[in-house]
This record gives structure tokens, sequence and C-alpha cells, in this order.
């Protein structure tokens, strides 16, 4: 990938920040900086200025909601993909509504992921 993606990830589970990285970098992406919350990811995207973000919904703070509108108000060029536990459809149109590119429930896939991310990305 000649213009490698500068993608953040955003989750409170190290566990799952991992995961996320490890599917991401294996496909040639280049993971820029993790957050544990929205708060974080709102002072972070704004230094690192990511082409992607993954967010997940339910974090100590600032939800993934909130940060997304936040992020994408700063940002617009900025796509966001919701990462979640949460896979109801309420949840799913608020993520939407916010500007959420995509909304992936966990546990999912790695072609899932990266499905998702390069449709963000606009990468065939």
């Amino acid at each position: 990938m000649a213009d490698k993606k500068k993608i953040m990830i955003v989750d409170d589970s190290g566990y799952m920040r991992q995961v996320i990285r490890r599917h991401l970098e294996t496909k040639g992406f280049e993971v820029v900086g993790e957050a544990t919350d929205g708060s974080e990811v709102v002072a972070m995207a704004q230094s690192l200025q990511p082409d992607l973000i993954t967010m997940d919904l339910s974090m100590k703070n600032l939800g993934g909601i909130e940060a997304t509108k936040l992020v994408r108000a700063a940002a617009p060029d900025v796509k966001v993909i919701v990462v979640s536990a949460l896979g109801e459809s309420r949840f799913i149109k608020e993520a939407v509504t916010a500007g959420a590119h995509d909304f992936i429930i966990k546990p999912f896939t790695e072609e899932r992921l990266i499905s998702s991310v390069k449709s963000a990305l606009k990468i065939a």
C-alpha cells in the first residue's frame, strides 16, 4: 500500500485494541495511536490526524457516540467505524447519525474489519 492510511484505535479494552491493531497491521495499515476513552481520542485525533478511527461505544468519561460527534465536527474528513458489543439497532442508528461510516458488532472476523476499513477509506 503506497500511501499508508493512518488509523487510530479507541477501546477501553487493551486486549481488543491489540486484536484490532494486529488485524490492521497484518494488512499493511499504520496504527498511529490508541486511546482508552472518548475524551482521549478527541484530544489525540487533532495531533495525530488519522484517516480513520475505530471507536468503541461504552467507555468511561466520554462514550463513543459523543466522541464520534466531536471528532467528526473537528475533522470532517476522518472516517469512524464503530466496533462495539452493543449491537442493538438503536445504537447502530445513533452511531450512523453521529457520523460513523459503519458499525461492526463484537466479536468480529478479521475479514469484516478489513472490508469495512477498505470501504471507508475507498481502497479497492
